[in-house]
């Protein structure tokens, strides 16, 4: 994975890919355990791949000001990408979810009690390489994983009576995806020694751009025939989304069969491709991509504060790539 910055800088282009690379490597290393069956569990979804956004986060972000220290760069993007992993071992138990990067979930490969035991493990991974850090890092981890875990139960208890069902949803998606991506934002600056009002904007910046990550992703699950992903995959899970939880909302009385569709699981597939017909052509769902722009924009402006040169213009062109999904 890499943001495409050549038009900018081939030099910066190739140092953000050693450093992936390098981080990379150093992941399955810190996943090893003291067994070959732990080792084994600890590193499945990791070999799966991913998009490793959080380690390019703290790569570009540690690019604002010289003399960052490339071991200390490698080591918190580790952090970020375990505290990551950890918690998709976690999610695919709640969801009884049975594939992860297209490979079969921890769960599904062994059990329940192995997932959760593996992310453990991934967890004090990261804890134990954020403390080689220091205790500023380990604050920022500990703060971030306290939002994660209470949106997950947000989201598994679902929004409290008279609060507006897509509110909720969005205070989720900050909650599990943006905080990560805020605190790898910091972690970059951190490592490169910004000051407190450049960490708050990159905090700000990255919250902003993981809920744009996430929201992203609920449009292409219905708007892309050609993004590698199963179009209404949320669909036939029930998961109310960015686009279903305003049909949801609608009082129109044409949008009465796609409100009741959009209610409930689908498993009929003329259903599913139904209700994928009728959302692409609802004026609603170009409504959920202005309103994705807009994060991306505000996000973008919040980089104000940032030292002009190539990370800030990486940063900013980020803003783009993660609303087209291009990364």
């Amino acid at each position: 994975m890499s943001v495409q910055v050549n038009e900018f800088d081939p030099a910066f282009s190739a140092l953000v890919s050693e450093r992936l690379e390098s981080i990379e490597a150093r992941l399955l290393d810190a996943a090893r355990a003291d067994t070959p069956f732990v080792t084994e569990a600890a590193s499945h979804i990791i070999s799966a791949g991913g998009k490793r956004f959080r380690p390019l986060l703290v790569v570009l972000a540690s690019q604002l000001l010289p003399g960052a220290a490339s071991d200390r760069i490698d080591r918190a993007a580790i952090v970020m990408e375990l505290t990551h992993v950890a918690s998709l071992y976690h999610d695919d138990v709640m969801d009884e979810a049975a594939v992860r990067r297209s490979v079969d979930s921890a769960n599904a490969r062994w059990d329940n009690t192995v997932a959760i035991l593996v992310g453990d493990y991934l967890f004090s991974r990261a804890s134990s390489t954020v403390a080689t850090l220091g205790t500023e890092y380990v604050a920022l981890q500990a703060e971030t994983f306290a939002r994660l875990v209470q949106g997950q139960i947000a989201e598994t208890r679902g929004p409290l009576p008279g609060v507006d069902r897509l509110q909720h949803y969005l205070d989720v998606v900050a909650d599990k995806t943006g905080s990560l991506i805020a605190a790898s934002a910091r972690f970059g600056g951190m490592v490169c020694g910004a000051s407190d009002e450049i960490l708050d904007a990159l905090g700000r910046y990255g919250e902003q751009i993981g809920v744009v990550f996430q929201l992203s992703d609920d449009i292409i699950d219905i708007a892309s025939d050609t993004s590698g992903k199963t179009p209404g995959t949320d669909l036939r899970e029930g998961v109310l989304t960015l686009p279903t939880l305003m049909v949801a909302a609608s009082e129109d009385p044409g949008d009465a069969r796609l409100r009741d569709l959009v209610s409930r699981p689908l498993t009929d597939e003329a259903e599913v491709a139904e209700a994928l017909a009728l959302l692409r052509a609802h004026p609603l769902l170009q409504e959920a991509r202005d309103e994705v722009g807009r994060r991306a924009e505000a996000a973008r402006a919040e980089l104000d504060p940032l030292p002009d040169g190539v990370a800030k213009d990486a940063l900013a062109t980020l803003c783009d790539q993660v609303v087209s999904r291009s990364i």
